[in-house]
């Protein structure tokens, strides 16, 4: 049954390059094959790989000097590897890892014909290459998966349980749901990744294109909801299903991953840790918002009685039992006004200080204002006897006259 359900799929999911892109050339002394047209590379393995339903696969193996990780890339249901050549050659350069590519069976020059089953074989012939003959180990191993790729990607993720991470390139939730939204998983349905991606335990990146023509957004979107340990997704605004390495958030978010994942588990969590307690001490800060209000409030009260700011600290106590060291600390910083409720007797002596002060000011500033008017009082007596003064002048020099004239 699993038989007739993989074939009748194929005819809806597989698109092989016809012809391939390239062709396989082996070299007559060496014995060492070389894609045509592609010069050889003395970084590049190019490999034949037997799976366990009886195809033979290529694959090609891109080394890089610097690299802590390996990428298995499983590409998507309308390319092989001559398309997919040189953007392996660069995202090995770019993100310093070394990167394993492979055509499915009956893609490029891979025998056989395509099949869901078939698939699952083909990654996992890869994946036993990456072990045995190049060294690698599963926690160093970050699966992508491109399109229909994305089906052979999560069933072998589902199934590795220390993974370093999984990256998902314009996923599908299933082959059915493509063409079709239904709500349920049928059994002939293929590449059921809406029901595998909560059995993986490791970090997913998931990037899709918001103008996805051939798999809607929502698929991506629907995915990452689904992932045990999510990262950041990278929705690429007005990007279509095959363009998404043409833009630069694309590089970007991807090196950021990559660095992320290559930390050690316990740094990545200590790092999550330290997020979420500043978290929590930034939450913490604001629910202390209010109290920090109420000891404003307390002046007056003080005066008066010791008994309601008693029940104000208190009142404060409770989110310091809830919080972590660091919150904790805030709180301890903010113990000044509280001491300062248990001694009242010092603060009624210094506002009785404050109090004088104030009353000698106020006094000072009424006797300098009292002072100053009365100077503008006899500032104008002056003025009024100087004025009396001339005009007794006036009025005897105006006699003088009168009487030289009478004389």
């Amino acid at each position: 049954m699993g038989g007739v359900t993989s074939s009748m799929a194929a005819k809806f999911a597989f698109f092989p390059p016809n012809p391939p892109s390239y062709k396989l050339i082996t070299d007559e002394v060496t014995g060492l094959f070389t894609l045509n047209p592609f010069p050889h590379r003395e970084n590049v393995d190019v490999l034949k790989l037997p799976t366990r339903r009886g195809t033979e696969i290529l694959a090609i193996y891109v080394r890089h000097p610097m690299a802590t990780s390996t990428i298995l890339y499983s590409h998507g249901n309308a390319a092989d590897l001559g398309q997919m050549y040189e953007l392996f050659i660069e995202l090995s350069i770019h993100l310093r890892v070394n990167f394993m590519g492979y055509d499915y069976s009956g893609y490029g020059q891979s025998s056989g014909k395509p099949s869901e089953q078939n698939t699952y074989a083909d990654i996992e012939a890869a994946y036993k290459c990456l072990e045995e003959s190049y060294g690698a180990k599963q926690e160093d191993i970050i699966l992508y998966g491109q399109s229909v790729g994305s089906g052979p990607t999560l069933d072998i993720g589902a199934r590795l349980p220390r993974l370093r991470a999984v990256v998902l390139h314009s996923p599908i939730l299933s082959g059915l749901r493509v063409m079709y939204p239904v709500k349920r998983t049928y059994w002939f349905d293929i590449y059921k990744n809406i029901d595998k991606i909560p059995l993986v335990n490791c970090p997913i990146l998931i990037i899709h294109g918001t103008s996805d023509e051939v798999v809607d957004c929502s698929h991506g979107k629907q995915l990452w909801e689904l992932c045990k340990e999510k990262y950041e997704p990278l929705w690429l605004k007005g990007g279509n299903h095959c363009d998404l390495e043409l833009y630069p958030e694309y590089i970007r978010h991807l090196k950021k991953f990559i660095s992320t994942v290559e930390k050690s588990p316990s740094q990545r969590n200590s790092s999550r840790r330290s997020t979420d307690r500043f978290e929590q001490s930034r939450r913490s800060t604001d629910c202390f918002e209010a109290p920090r209000k109420s000891t404003d409030r307390r002046e007056k009260p003080r005066q008066s009685t010791d008994e309601a700011p008693r029940k104000s600290t208190d009142w404060r106590e409770k989110p310091r039992q809830s919080t972590d060291e660091a919150p904790r600390k805030s709180t301890d910083r903010r113990e000044k006004p509280r001491q300062s409720t248990d001694m009242p007797e010092k603060l009624k002596s210094h506002e009785y200080k404050t109090n004088n002060v104030d009353k000698l000011e106020k006094l000072r500033i009424s006797f300098d204002q009292m002072e100053r008017s009365r100077r503008s009082i006899d500032w104008q007596e002056k003025s009024r006897r100087s004025i009396d003064h001339q005009l007794e002048r006036a009025r005897k020099s105006v006699d003088r006259l009168d009487r030289v004239r009478a004389g």
